[in-house]
């Protein structure tokens, strides 16, 4: 059994609103280990979405701790978090979020520009990136020339670029088709199987169900957690 690769321990998020603080998470307690594929699962504001934020350096909790890989988040700077979503994360998004006036390849390329690289190894990285998304013979075409999804697996190659080992996607088959979401779901799976920490969020049954475990949210409360 692969170890423990992400804890988190009790964590609560507050957010003040006009009418008041809302509670998106609370005290929210569970472990992952290296390698696992998790399907994260709730109604529209359960608190998925807040908590993938949290995994991934973009939001803090208000009160409680993650441990990502052996590192504290809560112990980072804004310059230590930034250096961890581009050293250690990958995010998939609903919305390929592909930037129009740059081509595939250069959209892909986004993430090195400020890694210390030499140009010749970006190349190779990109070109790596966008044969394991299948999408190498559109890397010249601008995104508003692409399929959904070929967008999406044009953003999930995006995601990799950088060889994160953990992969946090939301919602990434919910604009596409049964087919390109099948899709989608296997290039996850595909990453998973290589031995990344894939969790996605979701509201499609067919893609939890390709999931290894199932962790659900309720309210910003964790009621259940399948598989663990």
């Amino acid at each position: 059994m692969n170890a423990e690769y992400i804890s988190v321990n009790q964590i609560s998020r507050n957010y003040r609103r006009p009418s008041g603080e809302v509670e998106a998470l609370a005290e929210v307690s569970f472990s992952i280990r290296q390698g696992e594929l998790v399907g994260l699962v709730g109604k529209s504001g359960s608190g998925k979405s807040t908590l993938l934020n949290i995994l991934g350096g973009l939001d803090r909790p208000t009160s409680g701790q993650v441990t990502v890989g052996g590192t504290n988040l809560g112990e980072l700077d804004e310059a230590g978090l930034a250096l961890y979503r581009r050293q250690t994360v990958g995010f998939v998004f609903q919305a390929s979020n592909l930037i129009p006036a740059l081509t595939v390849f250069e959209n892909v390329m986004l993430p090195l520009v400020p890694v210390a690289m030499g140009e010749a190894e970006k190349i190779a990285r990109v070109e790596q990136a966008l044969d394991e998304a299948n999408i190498a013979h559109r890397a010249s075409h601008l995104p508003g020339e692409l399929s959904g999804g070929e967008q999406q697996r044009a953003a999930v190659a995006r995601s990799i670029v950088n060889n994160p080992q953990l992969i946090l996607a939301d919602e990434p088959t919910g604009e596409l088709d049964a087919e390109n979401a099948s899709r989608i779901m296997e290039l996850l799976q595909r990453l998973h199987e290589e031995g990344r920490t894939v969790i996605i969020a979701s509201h499609d049954a067919a893609t939890i169900d390709a999931t290894d475990r199932v962790v659900r949210l309720s309210d910003g409360v964790l009621i259940h957690d399948e598989g663990a």
